[in-house]
């Protein structure tokens, strides 16, 4: 399962442009996963909203995540659902989660990692990697050394998430992750297509150099 490029949508630096429509055009330039994340919706909206993504993602293959809400990702069909460390617990998500659905989790420390593996988590993804504008209650970065600790402590699939760049990508790749999730970098540039095709291009060939 592929979590290379994974796309976190965000209307509020969008352009303009609805969740579905960025989805769409993140997948159109090699985005793997598209996360739907909105703090603002209501979760009637929340709905209508994943399923336009659902629909978007199922024509080629991408996997689809919601943000925090286990209930809409599962009226939906999503793929899985993305929990912090203050969201539902993993263990329970999973007992309530059919076979084969994706669990994953913000960690931001060895320890935390470890707790979601144990818990049953898919994937973790260290929130923030490096400092970013896109979430107000990010915090500091934790940085490239954490990155290679979590990546030394658990083999499931890490993702990094927060201030990433195609200026760093290289260097996150070369830390240890296996993807990167990014919002403002794909879905607040004028063409969220390119800006997806040039940053999956970029995470091929740093895992080229890693080989």
């Amino acid at each position: 399962m592929a979590y290379d490029l994974y796309v976190i949508t965000d209307e509020g630096i969008g352009h303009g442009l609805s969740h579905a429509e960025l989805a769409r055009r993140a997948v159109a330039g090699g985005a793997d996963v598209v996360q739907l994340r909105d703090k603002r919706f209501s979760g009637r909206d929340l709905l209508d909203a994943a399923f336009a993504i659902r629909e978007v993602t199922l024509d080629v293959g991408a996997l689809f995540i919601v943000n925090d809400r286990l209930d809409v990702a599962l009226a939906a069909g999503a793929d899985g659902v993305h929990l912090g460390e203050s969201d539902l617990p993993i263990e329970h998500a999973r007992r309530i989660a059919p076979p084969g659905f994706i669990i994953g989790a913000s960690v931001g420390s060895v320890a935390a990692a470890v707790r979601a593996r144990a818990g049953g988590a898919d994937y973790v993804a260290l929130s923030p990697t490096f400092a970013t504008a896109s979430k107000d209650d990010a915090g500091e970065g934790h940085g490239l050394a954490m990155l290679s600790a979590v990546r030394a402590a658990v083999s499931l699939p890490l993702i990094a998430i927060g201030g990433i760049t195609p200026d760093n990508v290289g260097d996150v790749i070369a830390a240890g992750a296996d993807g990167v999730a990014v919002i403002s970098a794909v879905v607040g540039e004028d063409d969220v297509t390119a800006a997806a095709r040039d940053l999956r291009a970029r995470i091929a060939a740093a895992k080229v150099l890693i080989r």
